[in-house]
């Protein structure tokens, strides 16, 4: 008979314990990586190309939405809102961007704002916030995905001197 060195033996009973090992299916991994995602945040917000220059993501975000806030504001003040409507001074506008770079505009109005033609209101902001520049969507995990948020703007009546 043969002599087997005794780390051998202890190696070839080690080794068995290797082969026990589960294996994680891909559907245990997906799930595992599905939660591990913080899906309410994006890696990049939406853009426009006035702000594609800078890297910082808050300071790109920032300029994003001073862009759309004063391009709302803008649009808007062309309109009679503000003489049919004096004392409405901010309106709130939850701006959907989509991941085909489309855009929806639409008012968020109080319980309490029953002073004011809802209805009116929207088909003015509809009519009048079209033509925006290309908004580059957000991207999540390099892939564009739908974003929404709410931004306030300013509504200024017209003086007349």
């Amino acid at each position: 008979m043969k002599y087997i060195p005794f780390f051998l033996i202890l190696l070839l009973f080690n080794s068995c314990q290797y082969f026990e090992k589960k294996v994680p299916s891909e559907k245990d991994l997906l799930q595992k990586e599905l939660k591990s995602i913080n899906w309410k945040e994006v890696d990049e917000y939406p853009t426009v190309a006035d702000c594609e220059k800078i890297t910082d993501k808050k300071l790109r975000q920032q300029c994003f939405f001073e862009v759309m806030s004063t391009l709302i504001q803008e649009k808007l003040n062309i309109d009679t809102l503000s003489i049919m409507y004096p004392e409405l001074d901010t309106i709130e506008v939850k701006v959907t961007v989509y991941p085909n770079a489309a855009l929806k505009f639409e008012p968020q109005f109080r319980k309490d704002s029953t002073a004011y033609d809802t209805t009116k209101i929207d088909s003015i902001l509809r009519a009048r916030l079209v033509d925006f520049p290309k908004v580059n969507p957000a991207i999540k995990r390099g892939v564009p995905v739908k974003t929404q948020f709410i931004l306030p703007v300013i509504l200024k009546a017209k003086k007349d001197k």
